[in-house]
């Protein structure tokens, strides 16, 4: 099951909201948790039983392992103590059960694949195997596992009290398939007692009304074009058309993915979640580590503080910094999918990662942007400023979109090739919709860059409205949501790019 469907919308969704609020507050998150469990049983319910039962075992373990040394790992000499070494040891089974399932149902088949592909060349007979398919959402689900396995390890939260506590909060639906990634430290304490007032509800309400239009109104209509040239045969293509499938490309994953987050941390504010942001206008950004400040957050927070620092981040010198930075970001191109485009893809940012390093300097080490995508006094000195610089960042961006759309590696040159060769020939061509949303998509990524546009995105994501404010959202999403079903009913099915990761 998909948000934006009708089923969702018009069914699960208000049956749901009736349902929990109509449950006396203490028992609103057994509600909570039925209703992911079916959410999620609707789309895959030969893996739902897998995923809440590695949440119990997972939950037992890690209970275990906080009951071990609570005092520390080391003895007087900086040894391991007995109970230490224990609680290490259950720590590593935790971890090891949660990547088992990610790395057996997501990369079985692409080890297998590429094994095969080494045997045929020395000529020897592939290996045959039953093809593994993929639970939705199990990428998010184990980043979730990892960080409470860890932070509980750490020290920075003490385990959840109850079991079906922690199962919601691996599971909860609004954030189950596609994120945002919620460290448990961040809503420990939603878990056991949150307030939703009715100016929260209305609040999450428009959040998630936005997110829907963007990804129903602008992430889908710019598929048709994308998906269409992108089945093509590239080397028939002209050059403005391979641009413009790659510029559609890259707004629609942006539009799609962002959605889904506006979608989750509305559906979350309306039960008095608070879920982290996970976008901040990341085409606007102007270089590439201000765009992984600002795209897919909580993920680069998660390769932050679970990945690059426990590899020495930058305290054992500069090689080893940009080699940490490079790795970092060719794990994450595999985890986006078991393909070698997705490598190719997290290697070539890494690469970018490094180079800006290199050209930066050290200032503003914590992030260039404050909450509302505003610069810190550091981070106003901390880049290379100019004119091209937005323009060129989004360039490296758009021409890395492309590995990560085009399937397979064979065809990415061909795609470049249209790309950069200049190449006349026939325009596919496009209806004024098409051209309407794309010039829409456009200037709402790069509003921001505007004192106004900040201004205004500062007013529809406030915390507060004036009545008058509100009213007016209130006509705006409720047009949007008119639009927004209208158009899930006469159009085909199409589900946000990041569920198969």
């Amino acid at each position: 099951m998909v948000f934006s469907s009708n089923i969702f919308l018009f069914f699960f969704l208000p049956i749901f909201l009736v349902a929990y609020f109509l449950t006396p507050r203490k028992f609103r998150n057994y509600t909570l948790l039925l209703f992911s469990i079916v959410f999620y049983a609707y789309g895959a319910p030969d893996f739902v039983f897998l995923l809440v039962g590695e949440c119990i075992v997972n939950y037992y373990v890690v209970r275990a392992m906080a009951k071990r040394n609570p005092e520390g790992l080391t003895d007087r000499m900086g040894g391991k103590t007995e109970n230490g070494k224990w609680k290490t040891i259950l720590c590593a089974i935790s971890i090891i059960l949660s990547l088992g399932l990610l790395l057996y149902f997501k990369y079985a088949n692409f080890m297998m694949e590429n094994l095969n592909g080494i045997l045929g060349w020395f000529h020897h007979e592939p290996v045959s195997w039953m093809k593994v398919a993929l639970p939705i959402g199990i990428s998010f689900f184990t980043f979730q596992s990892i960080t409470y396995t860890l932070d509980v390890y750490r020290g920075v939260t003490p385990p959840s009290q109850k079991l079906t506590d922690y199962v919601l909060y691996i599971m909860m639906f609004p954030q189950l398939i596609a994120g945002p990634i919620v460290n448990y430290n961040s809503v420990a304490a939603q878990l056991v007692e949150r307030d939703s007032t009715m100016e929260d509800r209305v609040l999450g309400f428009y959040r998630f009304v936005i997110g829907l239009a963007k990804k129903v109104l602008i992430a889908n209509t710019l598929a048709v074009y994308a998906d269409q040239v992108f089945a093509m045969n590239y080397g028939d293509l002209s050059s403005g058309t391979a641009w413009l499938a790659a510029l559609s490309y890259t707004m629609q994953i942006y539009f799609d993915f962002s959605g889904y987050s506006d979608m989750a941390i509305g559906l979350g504010k309306m039960m008095g979640f608070r879920f982290p942001e996970n976008f901040n206008n990341p085409y606007t950004s102007h270089n590439i580590t201000e765009f992984w400040k600002r795209w897919h957050i909580t993920l680069g927070n998660f390769i932050m503080n679970y990945l690059y620092i426990p590899l020495g981040g930058n305290r054992k010198g500069k090689g080893r910094m940009y080699f940490n930075l490079w790795l970092c970001f060719l794990l994450s191109g595999l985890w986006h999918g078991a393909s070698w485009n997705f490598v190719l893809w997290g290697a070539y940012h890494g690469l970018f990662i490094c180079l800006d390093k290199l050209l930066n300097g050290k200032r503003n080490p914590k992030g260039l942007t404050d909450r509302m995508g505003g610069k810190t006094e550091n981070g106003k000195f901390s880049v290379l400023r100019s004119p091209l610089s937005v323009p060129f960042t989004f360039l490296i961006v758009l021409i890395g979109w492309v590995l990560f759309r085009v399937e397979g590696i064979a065809p990415i040159g061909d795609f470049y090739q249209a790309m950069f060769s200049f190449r006349s020939g026939d325009f596919v061509r496009a209806d004024s919709q098409y051209w309407f949303v794309l010039a829409l998509a456009l200037v709402f990524s790069f509003l921001t860059l505007t004192k106004g546009g900040l201004r205004l995105q500062e007013l529809v994501f406030a915390d507060h409205y004036t009545p008058r404010r509100s009213w007016i959202m209130f006509a705006i999403t409720l047009v949007l949501l008119i639009l927004s079903a209208g158009s899930l009913c006469v159009s085909n099915f199409n589900p946000f790019i990041y569920f198969r990761f």
